[in-house]
């Protein structure tokens, strides 16, 4: 019998060999007709090729024949406009508007060291537009010109001829009165009573009148954020909000790092939202940017269960006169209506209604208080009062101040430095961890992260020397004074908006019985049966 044919042993290997040439001479082929396509722009159409050059960008030859090498800042501003080549003609809205539009008022003394960082960490988290009324250092030209020239920062000063009016207005103040009443307040009387102000004819503000100090700060306080609402509403603004430079927003609980986003959130029928506040510790006595170097805060006891809040009181307050050593009651953001007012510097009020307010339960007011040595010197050089216990009563309406007061104006640096570190600073690091623990301390690094990242990339320097490249390119003349000085932006506000303030019709609604609301302390373990 036959043996059967058996198939040719050569046949699989042969296939295999071809299956690897292709393998082998496909990618080949691929990366030959992409470089064509690259070298000759065979087939591809580039969208940077549809249009001709913009007109009014120059070529590279063309701008390096009439600039010099040197110029680097000019070469590095120019690049950093937001260029598309592959979009070109597409439409990016950069300035459209976000809503709801939110402003920042404050009044101010500070110098530039604290106002920038302040300012672009709000403009970080979406504060559109600030209102700043300055005086002091924060008023001198230097300082006031930086700011002036920041986009969406409008810059209201204390003159010199509204202080001049104290002479010739006295009529409307007894003599004994007016012997009680400094200069700087007497600005503000003859400024809002005799243009636009209502709450000098209103008696909620006035058991804050006569007093000096803190008390006089506060009724400056109300009376621009009185001005401040006819200037947001002016300005298109929907939310409003009084912050001193010493404190920061911290939108927790919001979808993204954004108060604008926060306050979107709020439903149409509230007309105010409260932020508690978180109070400052510090960790070390040499502190020289807060802004930069703190992160940790002591909660509000609003955000602390209540029997956390009291259990770890006495280790809290280690000593001072309260839980916080300022105030403990948080600030407020406004919806911005009709007859709308301020409530003293920590609230809002409407003369038509009681306004419907919420209080958050995650975002916060980062209050950065005495967190440098020099605060307690600082402080003392502001006022006037005698470093007594009965004298500082009428200057400080709280206990930590009064005593901080005393002891910058009676004690040694030696001695201040002590009372600084057992009083302020947070150096028993158990004890930082215990508080930690509980939740009554706690880290908040993003604020600092923003701040710091602000300053690393130059914005506070470039700010300044763009302020001041732009004012040496004026062309220095001499004029008297007007209206159009930048030192009369107030008096050019009052003539255009006091018939505003003056004409609002009376609502059928007054509730005059409201007192403003002043900086108040958190509760104490005495109100503990109390507590809610």
């Amino acid at each position: 019998m036959p043996a059967p044919a058996q198939a040719p042993s050569g046949g699989g290997g042969a296939a295999w060999r071809h299956l690897l040439l292709l393998l082998t001479a496909l990618p080949i082929a691929l990366a030959l007709l992409a470089f064509a396509l690259q070298w000759r722009g065979g087939g591809v159409d580039d969208p940077a090729t549809r249009w001709p050059p913009h007109s009014a960008e120059p070529t590279t030859s063309s701008w390096l024949s009439h600039r010099s090498s040197s110029a680097c800042a000019d070469v590095l501003a120019a690049s950093s406009a937001p260029t598309f080549p592959y979009l070109r003609g597409w439409s990016f809205p950069f300035d459209a508007p976000h809503h709801p539009k939110v402003c920042v008022q404050t009044s101010t003394s500070a110098g530039l060291d604290q106002i920038l960082p302040w300012l672009f960490y709000h403009k970080v988290v979406g504060v559109a537009h600030f209102l700043l009324f300055v005086e002091g250092r924060a008023a001198k030209p230097g300082v006031a010109g930086v700011l002036e020239s920041i986009p969406g920062v409008k810059v209201v000063y204390r003159t010199k001829e509204l202080e001049e009016q104290q002479a010739r207005r006295s009529e409307f103040f007894p003599r004994h009165a007016l012997r009680l009443i400094s200069m700087s307040i007497l600005t503000y009387i003859f400024r809002f009573r005799l243009t636009c102000s209502r709450i000098w004819n209103e008696t909620w503000l006035a058991g804050f009148f006569y007093k000096p100090c803190n008390y006089e700060l506060f009724v400056k306080q109300s009376l621009n954020m009185e001005m401040a609402i006819v200037m947001a509403r002016d300005a298109g603004m929907d939310w409003i909000m009084h912050l001193d430079t010493d404190e920061l927003l911290y939108p927790g609980g919001a979808a993204e790092y954004s108060v604008r986003r926060l306050l979107a959130d709020v439903p149409g029928d509230v007309d105010m939202v409260i932020f508690p506040n978180y109070e400052s510790s510090v960790e070390h006595d040499d502190i020289q940017d807060p802004f930069s170097e703190v992160s940790m805060f002591k909660k509000n006891y609003d955000h602390l269960p209540k029997d956390t809040y009291f259990g770890m009181y006495k280790e809290a307050t280690r000593g001072n006169p309260n839980y916080f050593i300022t105030y403990g009651n948080g600030k407020s953001a406004a919806r911005i209506q009709d007859h709308l007012r301020p409530n003293g510097a920590h609230r809002w009020h409407n003369y038509a209604k009681s306004p419907n307010e919420i209080k958050l339960e995650e975002a916060a007011v980062l209050h950065y208080t005495y967190t440098k040595f020099s605060d307690l010197t600082s402080r003392r050089d502001r006022c006037g009062c005698k470093p007594t216990k009965e004298d500082v009563k009428r200057c400080f309406m709280l206990d930590f101040d009064r005593a901080a007061f005393i002891i910058a104006s009676t004690a040694s640096e030696e001695e201040m430095l002590r009372w600084y570190n057992e009083r302020v600073v947070w150096n028993d690091r158990q004890l930082n961890l215990k508080l930690l623990r509980k939740g009554v301390l706690t880290r908040i690094y993003t604020p600092m992260a923003i701040v710091q990242g602000l300053r690393e990339s130059g914005v506070f320097t470039s700010v300044i020397a763009a302020s001041q490249s732009a004012a040496n390119d004026k062309v220095p003349f001499q004029k008297n004074k007007t209206d159009s000085e930048p030192g009369n932006v107030s008096g050019r506000f009052i003539s255009s908006n006091s018939r505003k303030i003056l004409s609002i019709v009376e609502p059928p609604f007054r509730d005059n019985d409201v007192s403003a609301v002043p900086p108040l302390l958190p509760p104490g373990l005495d109100e503990q049966q109390g507590f809610t």
